[in-house]
């Protein structure tokens, strides 16, 4: 089952998740926080949100490996570019800045001209590292391996990131495509829009705990796909990231058509924007929050960038790394790189002579690694000796957890969390839809070998522990 059979309004493609950033290590996924070297799935997650929050709960001695599936190559394309951005070092961009080009990137269907170089500039590189692993076993980044995708995967990985890098000389309207996906979504109340955009806020988002996400800047994204306003500037350039192509079946035919299929409803504010341990960022005043989604998001990403930076190393710096802070203290790199199970024979690059691999000129985040897995990889693992009992915690999205099954028990390490994202922020689903939707994924959990943790305080995710033999 997926929460995503009827649901219009959430689209087709996850370029975000539809719940805040969590530490999947913590206590609330685990009775006592697991340590030493440490293994996360990621199955869907849409956004590496639940990457940079889990960084910040390690310790000195911990490692953590992060594996990552998608459903499609364009999202998990997107997520090597929102990493890439989050690991850019202080000497190429200073953290605010960072943290503005971040959101303006990850929320945004149109930005800045210099957020867009950014993207092209990042898209070059990444299209260069995967070339180079195409034919070398070298990394090219410690944190970042995609040596585990099929050939003809990474060959789409950079097909894509030049289709960022050299977008179509006469695009067409994104402001027009996204209008077009509204008019299709509400009907005939395409003509009160704004009625439609207040009662989705207002009597779903707020009564979902939601009440921090402005009224103005919701209906700012509802109207025209910009969430992040972070600066003065015209919002004018495709997003080149959040555009992918969809076939539709025409007189028998199979189209392909490239435009936005993703959210229109639920908003980008949902990964960064609703929670903060701050409680200044949550002060009212007449009943009205003083701070904003925009806000509290900026505040967030920020502090899980200080956290990246300090416990990471600058390719230009030798020092070893700050460790004075507990969220982000050095541990040694992971030695044990994966071969790829890839077959040659499946490549569509022809082959060329490289020069040695050039290192990405990002941070080293000491003792962290992100893995990306095929689409189609998830049924697979529990088939490989090597994922036997691995994964500390699971993670799907809602609109994967039609995937598991009991297969799931043989990768989870012993005393694992699998925490199943809720359809809480699927706005066009009724509440006995939302009711209904939690109850399946507890049938699905527990046919998986694994039961609920008691005393839940969440209806954004539910966790779930192994059962005990």
């Amino acid at each position: 089952m997926s929460a995503r059979g009827t649901v219009e309004g959430a689209g087709c493609v996850t370029w975000w998740g539809f719940g805040p950033a969590r530490d999947l290590l913590n206590s609330d996924t685990h009775r006592l926080r697991p340590h030493g070297e440490l293994n996360v799935l990621l199955v869907g997650s849409g956004d590496p949100r639940h990457i940079l929050k889990t960084i910040t709960g390690l310790i000195h001695s911990d490692t953590l490996h992060v594996w990552v599936i998608e459903n499609s190559m364009e999202v998990l394309a997107r997520q090597l570019l929102l990493l890439y951005i989050s690991l850019l070092p202080p000497e190429k961009m200073s953290v605010h800045k960072k943290t503005e080009v971040f959101l303006e990137v990850f929320g945004n269907l149109e930005i800045r001209k210099e957020a867009e170089e950014s993207v092209k500039q990042a898209a070059a590189q990444l299209s260069i590292s995967i070339t180079d692993s195409l034919s070398t076993d070298t990394l090219s980044h410690s944190c970042l391996d995609t040596s585990l995708l099929k050939f003809k995967e990474r060959d789409e990985l950079v097909r894509i990131f030049k289709l960022w890098e050299r977008p179509p000389s006469a695009p067409a309207s994104v402001s027009k495509v996204w209008d077009a996906r509204v008019r299709q979504h509400l009907g005939s109340r395409y003509d009160s829009r704004q009625g439609a955009f207040d009662w989705d806020l207002n009597m779903k988002l707020h009564q979902r705990g939601c009440g921090v996400i402005n009224k103005h800047q919701y209906a700012k994204w509802r109207e025209t796909g910009v969430a992040f306003e972070m600066r003065e500037g015209l919002y004018q350039t495709a997003n080149q990231s959040l555009l992918s192509t969809r076939v539709f079946n025409h007189r028998g035919n199979g189209v392909a058509l490239r435009g936005y299929w993703g959210d229109i409803v639920s908003s980008p504010y949902l990964s960064f924007g609703i929670e903060t341990e701050n409680k200044e960022l949550l002060k009212t005043q007449n009943n009205h929050y003083v701070k904003t989604a925009q806000d509290i998001s900026e505040v967030n990403v920020l502090e899980l960038f200080e956290c990246l930076a300090a416990r990471g190393r600058s390719p230009l710096n030798d020092d070893p790394p700050n460790t004075s802070s507990s969220c982000c203290q050095s541990t040694e790199s992971l030695k044990t790189e994966e071969n790829s199970q890839s077959d040659p024979s499946a490549s569509q690059t022809q082959p060329v002579e490289h020069s040695p691999t050039q290192e990405l000129d990002l941070l080293n985040v000491n003792g962290v690694k992100v893995s990306f897995l095929s689409p189609d990889s998830l049924s697979k693992l529990p088939l490989k000796s090597k994922y036997r009992n691995l994964f500390n915690t699971i993670f799907c999205s809602a609109s994967m957890v039609h995937q598991l099954d009991s297969a799931l028990r043989e990768i989870a390490a012993p005393d694992a969390a699998l925490v199943i994202e809720l359809a809480t922020f699927l706005l066009d689903l009724s509440k006995e839809q939302v009711s209904g939707f939690a109850v399946r994924v507890k049938e699905i959990a527990e046919k998986s070998g694994f039961t609920p943790v008691h005393n839940q305080n969440s209806d954004k995710y539910a966790v779930f522990t192994q059962k005990n033999n």
